[in-house]
């Protein structure tokens, strides 16, 4: 984009959906981090052990942040559906609903394609 381009739709989009899923991802990083009450009994009853709930915080923390940095944001968003794989695995062997991990999964990528052009022209989508 040159200096006096305005970024369009796709872009302005992409970058709400992004801000959203870093956003969301932040919150519940920091709150493994914290050890949350909510969050330990969350991960405990997936089966967890509870000394690991702040590791996976960290890991998560570290993700969002590579997304939110737009010159790692395709090493983070990498790291993130690498998470993501993971709390769909659990969800799954607990019998337990895993369609928001992919949905959130998908809103990672779709923010990321729609605001980052090299992106785009990497994984073109034709009519």
């Amino acid at each position: 984009m040159t200096t006096q381009q305005k970024p369009g739709a796709a872009i302005w989009t992409g970058r709400i959906i992004s801000i959203l899923v870093i956003l969301f991802n932040l919150v519940d990083a920091v709150m493994k981090v914290a050890k949350a009450k909510v969050s330990v009994e969350g991960s405990v009853a997936l089966q967890w052990p509870e000394n690991m709930v702040m590791g996976i915080g960290i890991a998560l923390l570290i993700s969002t942040i590579l997304y939110a940095i737009p010159k790692t944001a395709v090493l983070g968003a990498i790291l993130t559906t690498a998470y993501l794989g993971g709390a769909v695995a659990v969800m799954a062997r607990v019998n337990a609903p895993f369609w928001f991990a992919i949905v959130f999964g998908i809103l990672t990528w779709a923010g990321l394609y729609l605001r980052d052009p090299q992106v785009r022209a990497l994984l073109p989508l034709k009519k």
